[in-house]
């Protein structure tokens, strides 16, 4: 049996969240705030989380402090997955970007993003839809919408311009088909409006070094593991402009032999989406077990592979 951390993505913020991040986070802190040069601290409150550049710095500085605070008493994870931002803590602790490279790409990848669709376009979740479903739907909408996340069988993200997304969830409604939820995520993400975004992000990245991961690597966007520095340069920069397909992303680390889905800080949207693929494991949200126990199932996992 094998471990997996899982960092959540855009949508899982929440206001004061860098201020209740666990024990030995300040040199953390410290480092991000020399990098950016300024205090991280005033970045999660309800004003500041209305920019997207503030919201991915967020869950980069929370899922990295979280995932080390476990390290230091807990075995490492046999795999790391993040959707969407949740990539760039994954890469972190997995040793293959350095911590304040991640800083400086996150706060420009969410610079990049911002600009590119300052308002008038987001994401919404589709539940009770099937993908042929869905594709019906974008067409017959029309307009800037496209597939964005395959998170689960049942559950579908959509992004694109407020007014598309909004003919889609109509038309959904008039059909009695679904579900339709509007994400707090400001950007059209994991589409291709996003392109040119990426190709700049790609350009910063050229000049950062990435080493081979220590930890085993999983691509939310591939769904494939990867171990080749050139080719998570590239998953991590273009990951703004792809498909997230987090459901075969589950899938491929079942098979794999995971049975232990941890959530790394904050919320609990991926234990409820694992829990279709992990029925026959064990899915935990970090954010309400205790360390110990968490540290138990890890110590356990570790003895099952002996």
């Amino acid at each position: 049996m094998s471990s997996l951390f899982a960092f959540p993505g855009q949508g899982a913020q929440q206001v004061g969240i860098l201020h209740r991040l666990p024990e030995g986070a300040g040199p953390l802190l410290e480092e991000a705030s020399d990098t950016l040069g300024h205090q991280v601290l005033g970045l999660d409150s309800e004003q500041a989380l209305q920019s997207t550049r503030a919201v991915q710095l967020c869950l980069l500085l929370t899922g990295v402090a979280w995932a080390r605070r476990l390290l230091q008493q807990s075995p490492a994870p046999d795999y790391v997955a993040g959707l969407s931002i949740g990539a760039y803590p994954a890469a972190v602790t997995a040793g293959a970007l350095a911590f304040a490279d991640a800083v400086r790409l996150v706060a420009l990848r969410g610079e990049l993003m911002q600009r590119a669709y300052p308002q008038g376009y987001g994401m919404t979740a589709l539940s009770g839809l099937d993908l042929a479903s869905v594709e019906r739907l974008l067409v017959e909408a029309g307009g800037e919408v496209y597939i964005a996340n395959l998170n689960s069988e049942n559950q579908i993200v959509i992004a694109g311009s407020e007014a598309a997304m909004a003919a889609v969830a109509q038309r959904a409604r008039s059909l009695g088909q679904g579900v339709a939820r509007r994400l707090a995520v400001s950007v059209p993400s994991h589409c291709p409006l996003l392109d040119a975004p990426a190709a700049e992000l790609a350009e910063a990245f050229a000049a950062v070094e990435l080493r081979r991961p220590i930890i085993t690597y999983l691509s939310g966007s591939s769904a494939r593991p990867i171990h080749d520095p050139q080719r998570l340069r590239d998953d991590l920069a273009g990951n703004m402009a792809r498909v997230v397909d987090w459901r075969a992303t589950l899938r491929n680390a079942y098979e794999r032999g995971v049975r232990l889905h941890l959530e790394i800080p904050p919320g609990s949207v991926l234990s409820g989406l694992a829990r279709q693929v992990f029925a026959n494991g064990r899915v935990v949200a970090i954010e309400s077990t205790r360390l110990d126990s968490v540290d138990a199932l890890m110590r356990q996992e570790v003895a099952g592979n002996r």
